[in-house]
């Protein structure tokens, strides 16, 4: 589905002939965005920024949960989880591409295209099966709030979490292993400015269904059951919701999910704009800025729709700058924020 269909990894190099036309790939070429030197300037200052944002404000995000303990709740410890992978999948691509502007390279070796396809995965996965978690941690809190404590208990949690790393690891070894099998073309360019695993199957000689086959089966299992589950959540709480009588009730109960609902839309939205983009249009171009939205502007907005859609998480914010930047006497909390 999205996070497995995503198209993003350009590769084209040095091979050497295996038998006929079949090649073993030692180098790819990521073609990126532009060679004009005037607009890599340009892209390179952009996305270094966006990178750093991301960088900066996911790591915020996981230091305000690790030292506030009224956010050691098991929605905030999903979503520090969350906020380390959505790190990580940024790290997979961005600065391998910030590095091939700056040296004004395209080159990727075979080994490193197959780790950036490897990590792009799993953490990609692991989104998916976080957001899932934190969707069905916001079902029972709705749903069963009598019965919160007991079955989202800390053990209960930690195994969600341990499950779903695991889960995204071994989808992606699968997927990624089955590479190993394939001979290439002696074409290896990609328009895109990372490893994409669709893309790199196209320059596959070889035979792919076996490939094809075990992508579409972790994409089901790893993509669409999860967003299915995340749907089911949703349908019973807004059910749950519209029997609650009064207003104020209604608007409580939906304000605990309305962080979670935003980041799930910004999420699938720009995942399936990705999807569509590529599958509605040949140009490289659209699905070069459908899959940035995706794997870079997505990232970077999410600690700022938790910070700023979230109660709890601006008074532990306003908390923990107390005490990182001494207030003066005459200045309160309301002031700063």
């Amino acid at each position: 589905m999205l996070i497995l269909f995503s198209p993003l990894f350009p590769g084209s190099g040095f091979i050497h002939m295996e038998s006929g036309n079949q090649t073993r790939a030692s180098e790819f070429l990521l073609l990126g965005f532009s060679a004009k030197s005037d607009i890599q300037f340009v892209l390179f200052g952009l996305f270094l920024f966006m990178y750093l944002v991301t960088v900066t404000g996911n790591l915020l995000i996981i230091l305000v949960i690790c030292s506030d303990s009224l956010l050691h709740t098991p929605m905030y410890f999903f979503l520090s989880n969350l906020s380390l992978a959505d790190i990580c999948f940024t790290s997979t691509t961005v600065p391998k591409m910030l590095w091939n502007i700056q040296t004004q390279s395209t080159i990727i070796t075979y080994e490193g295209c197959l780790s950036q396809i490897f990590f792009f995965i799993v953490f990609g996965c692991l989104d998916n099966l976080l957001l899932t978690a934190m969707a069905y941690d916001r079902f029972v809190a709705i749903c069963h709030p009598l019965h919160y404590s007991i079955i989202m208990n800390g053990q209960f949690c930690g195994l969600l979490a341990l499950g779903s790393w695991c889960l995204s690891i071994m989808g992606s070894l699968l997927e990624t292993l089955t590479l190993l099998r394939l001979s290439f073309c002696t074409n290896m360019e990609i328009p895109h400015f990372f490893c994409d695993l669709p893309e790199v199957l196209k320059l596959a000689c070889s035979d792919t269904f076996i490939n094809n086959m075990v992508v579409y089966s972790a994409t089901g299992l790893l993509a669409v059951i999860p967003f299915n589950g995340i749907l089911l959540s949703y349908f019973q709480i807004v059910s749950s919701i519209l029997n609650i009588s009064s207003a104020t009730g209604k608007y409580k109960a939906f304000s605990t999910c309305g962080s979670h609902l935003s980041v799930v839309s910004l999420f699938y939205g720009t995942g399936l704009g990705v999807y569509l983009s590529s599958a509605a249009t040949s140009s490289s171009r659209t699905s070069l800025v459908a899959s940035v939205m995706y794997t870079i502007v997505t990232p970077m907005l999410n600690p700022f729709i938790y910070s700023l859609r979230n109660r709890d998480m601006k008074g532990a914010l306003r908390r923990l700058l107390s005490r990182v930047v001494p207030l003066s006497s005459g200045v309160s909390g309301g002031v700063l924020w």
